[in-house]
């Protein structure tokens, strides 16, 4: 029977230590360990049990189109052998037919296990996530490196600094006054989240809000506490993950040229076992006779030898429609397409995704990484100017975490005044971040936002002239260094040699600010402090103006500052307030541990009063900012008729803000019935919710979680939408794996992304999807001009022997290559003269007309204006009336080559006329050379 898992979250300590009857300095003991162990398993992912490689094998071949190859394989051996029997020739030659078509579906049956086998390599990605050791405490001794897969649902764990969570957990006691844990992967948060140990009073809330839970697979990155195993395994958030991506990958659909393919078989082997019967029929004349004598018929004459005869003619009119070389030619073309993506940075990991992007109705794309660059950095900071009633403002440019992106705009102050001095020395020196560089991404050590605000610093740079020179020479002396993984922040590191750092006082929840005591050059001490602005503005007395002066806070200047910080946040900044004291009292002369001020440190109680009196510098604005070149490509997208819509993990106002800047929505468009957090948008009925995702434009979703991501995608799928996902965390590789398209961030994504995915971005840019989009719709494009000749078949058999039938088109040259065969077999059996063309000519027509020349197809260029039309349905027919009416006339005009009762003949004829179709094949927009001669085509 399955556990029901209880709401830990929403319970206090004590409950959850009763629940699960342990004690947090004891620990579980070893008997009731294995106890558990048995009722909740092994602390691991499942492993999927895999298919054998046999039957993948098999699967491949299950397809109706394959079937008809491997039919149309035993045929062409067959009529080699007869034809080698009675030339009296044998050789390899004879049979190359029959291996080619062989050679061409063991290469797909390769192609299509290894993308089998890829689907699995996402589970095996999720498990490497998983922590490998921890530290736990049983029988009342601490066990510093126990094997994470034996922790059991009970036990208590001790988490550090750089640890990874090995289960979820419920925070017991905080060791450390804060503990903040990385869990972008999992939540798709910008920001390390701080936990805490009291109580969240909701049963049924998201992720995102359980701050008193960890998660396995995430790690911490500051503090370090005591937890409670609350779940192991499958039952963990992780291990849902799994299970939804299994889930996901059997849901997974046909692409639309799959299906038109799949239909098209059904059709094929219908219309080629008709036409073959009918053909041998027509002819019984020739090989059964008899005479009639008083109405019935007597004397009846059999002859096995023209039977034969014409059943080798019918087998001909099959061989003639058979598709031998559409698999090959393909998978070529497609293999072709991905060469071309990979070149605009898209890399695609499944062929069919190639075809699919064409045809893309909607992105939903993940904001965290994929719209954003997902490297904090700060965007403005204001101090105030020479009173308290006026302020300065500066912008800053810049993205990532290089210091050499961007700069201050129209920085004027490289001799920097007192009141910038202090906000550049906060920055710097009460700051434990750093930044590195992997080659291809600068990245940051420690939290995100203290890295910004050392970017920051570089871009202010020093106010001493001689140490600017300097820190300018050392930086380009590093341009040619072997090794640049190692960043040189010279400005930081003039400040923090200036000062001798004393002491900490760590980040808490109550007073929402960290400081840190420091020893000036003077030789005074002084406290530096860096935090939420409405509690600093609450603890701040005075205010540095720009030369420096120190005046008290009065209320048109707290006015001004909430004004400003009004102003900021309205843009979806996070704004961090700057401020120092410097009279510290009993802490004036504090150098050691072994001051007699030094316990004071030690509980957090006394923060709050040390941190008083203070003087307020300035405050600086941080996000996560938008990638420069997401507008453009939204408003690409809008003009080649593709929706987007952004379903993230992180809080309403930011996702809000950051749509609003990539102008996802029109100018002066509200945002009601546009933006929706998960929990919003689930509570709402079925029908509304199809109807919020029908309506045009623009949509938002905050603060989702897996389960959401995957609900929407399933739902847009439902009302026929071809939906292409992006992300770059673990908590969207159920949605990834859901979509027509997974799309994953290369540099950006985790490993679970990237294999749930059928495409990777190489340069984590939006604009390469549209870029994608466009190259897949021009693969189409050229595909259709090879692959028409086949479907034209079955709709001229229907013509012929049914009477009319007509479907819109997708295909071009492979179509029309073959009609001609078709109609000048089947005319010459109904008409009943000798044979125009013999089994093995048409096989060599196909060979020859059918692969080469369709191929070439595929490198034609895109047509100019292909990201300006809506993308084309999915379940668009095949033919339309005109393309079937023009291939039709010019076949019988080339089918009437069989009167001249010559086989050579009749072959040429075939050869010039499918080689001409093939010409006759390119684009309306696209030009045969690159002069000025233009070939037009019209439809």
């Amino acid at each position: 029977m399955e556990e029901k898992p209880f709401p830990a979250w929403s319970w206090s300590v004590e409950q959850c230590l009763k629940e699960f009857n342990v004690k947090l300095d004891k620990g579980l003991s070893s008997y009731e360990v294995e106890k558990r162990r048995e009722r909740y398993g092994w602390n691991e992912l499942a492993k999927e049990k895999s298919k054998p490689l046999w039957w993948l094998v098999l699967e491949q071949f299950d397809d109706m189109l394959v079937k008809i190859l491997l039919v149309a394989a035993f045929i062409s051996f067959i009529l080699a052998y007869l034809h080698a029997g009675e030339s009296g020739e044998a050789g390899f030659e004879a049979y190359v037919e029959p291996l080619v078509i062989v050679l061409i579906l063991a290469l797909n049956a390769i192609v299509g296990v290894w993308q089998e086998t890829n689907a699995e390599k996402a589970l095996e990605a999720l498990k490497e996530m998983q922590c490998e050791s921890g530290k736990v405490l049983r029988d009342g001794y601490m066990m510093p490196e126990l094997p994470a897969r034996e922790l059991v649902p009970g036990d208590i764990v001790e988490l550090r600094v750089g640890d990874k969570v090995p289960a979820d957990m419920r925070v017991a006691v905080l060791k450390t006054s804060t503990l903040r844990v990385e869990q972008s992967s999992l939540t798709g948060e910008a920001m390390p989240v701080l936990k805490g140990t009291a109580p969240v009073f909701m049963d049924d809330c998201e992720l995102q809000a359980k701050e008193n839970m960890v998660f396995a697979g995430t790690t911490v990155v500051n503090g370090s506490c005591i937890c409670i195993v609350i779940s192991t395994g499958m039952k963990t958030e992780i291990g849902k993950i799994q299970k939804q991506i299994h889930e996901a990958s059997l849901e997974e659909s046909d692409t639309p040229l799959k299906k038109k393919l799949d239909e098209f078989g059904g059709r094929l082997t219908t219309a080629i076992g008709f036409a073959c019967l009918v053909v041998w029929i027509i002819n019984y004349k020739n090989f059964l006779s008899w005479d009639v004598v008083d109405g019935w018929p007597t004397n009846i004459r059999f002859s096995f030898e023209k039977c034969t005869y014409y059943f080798k003619i019918a087998v001909a009119l099959a061989v003639a429609a058979i598709p031998e070389g559409l698999p090959a030619v393909i998978t070529t073309s497609l293999a072709l397409g991905t060469r071309k993506m990979a070149q605009k940075n898209a890399i695609v990991r499944k062929l069919p995704s190639v075809e699919t992007l064409g045809c893309t109705t909607v992105i939903c794309s993940d904001k965290t990484g994929t719209l954003t660059t997902n490297q904090m950095s700060v965007t403005e900071f204001f101090t105030l100017g020479g009173k308290t009633t006026s302020s300065r403002i500066f912008r800053v440019e810049g993205t990532t975490y290089d210091p050499k992106d961007g700069g201050i705009v129209d920085w004027t102050c490289y001799n920097m005044d007192a009141n910038l001095q202090a906000m550049a020395e906060i920055c710097a020196v009460c700051n434990d971040a750093g930044i590195f560089c992997d080659g291809r991404l600068f990245r940051a050590t420690g939290l995100p936002t203290e890295a910004a605000l050392k970017v920051l610093v570089e871009k202010m740079g020093v106010p001493d002239a001689k140490a600017r020179e300097k820190i300018r020479d050392m930086q380009l002396a590093a341009n040619y260094l072997i090794d640049r993984s190692t960043v040189k922040l010279g400005s930081c590191e003039w400040w923090t040699k200036r000062l001798k750092r004393l002491a900490t006082l760590e980040f808490d929840r109550i007073r929402k600010s960290m400081s840190i005591i420091v020893r000036e050059p003077n030789g005074q001490n002084r406290l530096l402090v860096k935090g939420a602005v409405e509690s600093l503005l609450e603890r701040s007395s005075h205010v540095q103006l720009a030369d420096g002066s120190v005046v008290p806070i009065d209320e048109p200047c707290r006015q001004l500052l909430s004004l400003r910080l009004l102003e900021m946040s309205s843009k979806g900044l996070r704004c961090l307030g700057l401020a120092y004291k410097d009279d510290l009292g009993e802490f004036s002369d504090y150098h050691a541990e072994n001051h007699p001020a030094h316990k004071k440190l030690l509980d957090p109680a006394y923060y709050m009063s040390i941190e008083s009196d203070l003087v307020f510098v300035g405050v600086v604005g941080l996000r996560d900012p938008p990638r420069e070149e997401v507008d453009k490509a939204i408003e690409d997208c809008r003009g080649a008729g593709i929706r987007v819509m952004v379903i993230t993990g992180d809080n309403k106002s930011t996702a809000e803000a950051i749509c609003k800047e990539i102008k996802l929505f029109d100018e002066g468009e509200g945002l009601m019935g546009r933006s929706f957090t998960g929990k919003e948008f689930t509570a709402l009925s079925p029908s509304e919710q199809m109807e919020i995702l029908s309506k045009p434009g623009g949509k938002v979703f905050s603060r989702a979680e897996p389960r959401h991501k995957q609900e929407i995608v399933r739902m847009l799928k439902d009302m026929g939408e071809i939906v292409a996902m992006t992300g770059d965390g673990v908590n969207d590789a159920p949605a990834l794996k859901l979509a027509d398209i997974g799309i994953a961030m290369g540099i950006t994504g985790t490993e679970v992304a990237k294999e749930a995915s059928d495409m990777v971005l190489a340069d984590d840019n939006f604009s390469s999807i549209v870029s994608a989009v466009a190259e897949g719709r021009s693969i189409y494009n050229n595909m259709k001009a090879f692959i028409r000749y086949i479907s034209l078949l079955i709709f001229s058999f229907e013509v012929l022997l049914y009477g009319s039938c007509i479907y819109s088109s997708i295909c071009r040259y492979m179509i029309s290559s073959n009609v001609g065969e078709v109609i000048s077999i089947f005319l010459t059996a109904a008409l009943g003269i000798p044979e125009c063309m013999i089994p093995v000519q048409l096989l060599w027509v196909n060979l020859v007309t059918d692969g080469p020349p369709a191929t070439a197809l595929g490198f034609n260029p895109a047509d100019v204006d292909i990201m300006r039309k809506p993308p084309r349905k999915c379940n668009d027919a095949l033919i339309n009336s005109w393309v079937l009416f023009r291939y039709l006339v010019n076949h019988f005009q080339h089918s009437s080559s069989f009167w001249s009762h010559e086989k050579t003949l009749t072959l040429a004829a075939l050869l010039y006329s499918s080689l001409f179709e093939k010409t006759t094949s390119i684009s309306f927009f696209t030009p045969l050379s690159e002069g000025s001669l233009t070939f037009v085509f019209i439809e």
